[in-house]
């Protein structure tokens, strides 16, 4: 993103049509409507957007620079994705995660993380701790600088791993749907519960150390244990 200067010479209206040329490119921008909708839903899932705030079409439009047009239709996409309520004439509402989201969300997690780590320790996949290890780095530098999102994003990120490595790319992209709800939850849980912080490192380190170890029936039930502490924290049960 040194040629001799009889080269240079020779062919001055080559470099210039190709600059010319690749300059469109390099200058295109996405279209206004993902614009809106990449803002908003970042916004949301880092909760600069929180539950129970109302968004209005013109001061989004002026937050991003667009008209309302493609605001309209940003908004349709998130309200789709279920991260906000559309309310005519009044604006858009980010809704709130729900006590019944949070359930459904730890329940799908559970059927999935507790399959994809009992195939990942037996036997254990070649590059998969070394992964691990190196997001569990991640997540000690994120939460040494106070960084909940990048925190997250990282948390994530190291599920995924798991059953990414299990090959089976239609369970992939199940566990793919779950992505922004994950994130959502993982800030918001956070921000309320820092302590938990520490906690969450300590348990991918368990879980890590479980599928090195190839104990397929241990790491899941390290999964198991890690994955619920959200639900607990809903119920009242703080651990």
């Amino acid at each position: 993103m040194s040629v001799s200067t009889d080269l240079a010479t020779s062919a001055p209206s080559t470099s210039t049509s190709t600059s010319t040329s690749r300059a469109p490119a390099a200058s295109r921008r996405p279209p206004a409507a993902d614009r809106v909708y990449a803002h908003v839903k970042q916004a949301v899932l880092d909760r600069r957007y929180e539950g129970g705030m109302l968004l209005t079409e013109g001061e989004l439009a002026e937050a991003v620079g667009v008209s309302r047009t493609p605001v309209r239709e940003a908004l349709l996409r998130l309200e789709v994705e279920g991260l906000i309520r559309l309310y005519p004439k009044k604006g858009a509402l980010v809704l709130p995660v729900s006590a019944q989201e949070i359930t459904d969300v730890v329940e799908t997690r559970l059927l999935v993380e507790q399959h994809a780590v009992r195939k990942s320790s037996d036997p254990v996949h070649a590059g998969l701790i070394a992964r691990l290890e190196e997001l569990l780095d991640e997540q000690r530098a994120h939460a040494d600088a106070g960084d909940l999102t990048a925190f997250a994003v990282s948390d994530r990120c190291f599920h995924a791993e798991i059953v990414k490595s299990t090959g089976n790319e239609i369970l992939t992209r199940l566990y793919d749907q779950l992505r922004d709800r994950q994130l959502r939850m993982g800030v918001a849980m956070m921000h309320a519960h820092p302590d938990r912080i520490a906690k969450s490192i300590a348990e991918h380190a368990e879980i890590t150390e479980t599928v090195r170890a190839g104990d397929a029936e241990a790491a899941a039930e390290a999964v198991r244990r890690h994955v619920t502490w959200v639900r607990h924290l809903v119920h009242g049960d703080v651990r």
